[in-house]
């Protein structure tokens, strides 16, 4: 696809989508980070629903060290993978208390150091806590869009990143961090996507192969 391609998509986007941001509520650097860790394999609104209660009882990284295992897991438990996470939170806490003076690192390669943290969470963290996109955040609504749309044919995420960091100018990375994913949610849905409300359809390549 040529990149005036690309740009004309992101900016159909961006008009289909003039609010679209993160959706995951925060207060803090560190929360995010939190709240990212929970967020995977888990929609966002059941994270925002969870969060609350676990932020009263543990609002910093030694909160986060100091309660038993067994207690956090009980306050993880509605989001899923309730045990690895719990573990991961708990062991990225102290590491941030150990190696990063208690405060959530601000660069990709100490982000990606945390247990429980990859590329994808990093780059959230970037964009969102330090308004310093380094990427894209490929979940599997960006990667539905960019196989669709024929932006990338892979299947792993940071595979598809690199395709998509070829392809897009990074003036765009903040906005297609958030555009593909309300249009994943709103209308290139998993299930039923609503392709006659699409403003992309001339792109799809499954409209196009049909």
């Amino acid at each position: 696809m040529k990149k005036s391609d690309v740009i004309n998509i992101i900016e159909i986007l961006k008009e289909t989508y003039p609010d679209a941001k993160c959706s995951l509520n925060f207060n803090n650097s560190f929360e995010l980070l939190i709240a990212v860790i929970l967020s995977a394999q888990c929609t966002d609104e059941r994270v925002n629903k969870t969060t609350p209660l676990i932020f009263s009882k543990c609002p910093t990284p030694k909160d986060f060290v100091e309660i038993p295992l067994e207690e956090l897991e009980i306050l993880i438990h509605p989001c899923g993978f309730y045990k690895t996470k719990s573990k991961n939170i708990k062991a990225t806490a102290q590491k941030i208390i150990n190696d990063f003076n208690g405060q959530v690192p601000n660069n990709m390669k100490d982000l990606m150091s945390l247990p429980g943290v990859g590329r994808k969470t990093a780059n959230v963290v970037m964009l969102e806590a330090f308004n310093q996109p380094q990427g894209i955040a490929v979940d599997t609504h960006a990667k539905r869009i960019a196989n669709k749309l024929g932006l990338s044919d892979k299947s792993e995420p940071e595979k598809i990143e690199q395709d998509l960091l070829n392809l897009i100018p990074s003036k765009y990375y903040k906005d297609v961090n958030h555009i593909f994913i309300w249009h994943g949610r709103n209308i290139c849905t998993a299930r039923s996507p609503k392709c006659h409300k699409c403003p992309l359809l001339k792109y799809c390549k499954n409209h196009i192969n049909n």
